[in-house]
């Protein structure tokens, strides 16, 4: 007598197979009984409550709120810069014309503030004694009213 050629490997290949087939079967019989298709957009209409969350009924009418567009205010948040000191005097120690930038070391504190060539009136070079205020700005201190001293 011969063997029988369905070894136990053979079995559970096919015993997952069809479990996969009856899954798959499983599932869609599944959809076709929670199928939205041919329902009215009553069933399919979502709303969201006075409170933000989202509801399958309408809100109540009596709680609306009418707002006017014109009442909307669209603008970005104003970042406000502190004056920190004022008449503060230093030494412009390096200057980047190429990025506009520099920094000014203020002869009391030894402090290294930021300060911007656009925003000075006149044209300085470094080892120029200033005069200036700060301000302080979302990266930290910034010069602004810079200005020459005699020598």
């Amino acid at each position: 007598m011969a063997k029988s050629k369905e070894t136990f490997g053979k079995k559970e290949k096919e015993n997952k197979k069809a479990k996969k087939r009856k899954d798959k079967e499983h599932k869609r019989e599944e959809r076709k009984t929670n199928n939205n298709k041919g329902k009215g957009i009553d069933m399919m209409m979502a709303y969201v409550d006075e409170h933000g969350n989202i509801s399958d009924t309408p809100p109540d009418p009596e709680k609306k709120i009418v707002t006017n567009a014109e009442d909307i205010q669209l603008s970005i948040a104003h970042q406000h810069r502190e004056i920190r000191e004022a008449n503060r005097k230093g030494i412009v120690n390096f200057i980047n014309s190429e990025k506009g930038y520099g920094f000014i070391t203020d002869l009391k504190s030894q402090e290294r503030v930021f300060m911007l060539l656009s925003r000075l009136e006149f044209p300085i070079k470094e080892r120029d004694k200033v005069t200036f205020e700060t301000e302080k700005s979302p990266k930290g201190l910034s010069a602004i009213n810079v200005k020459k001293v005699g020598n």
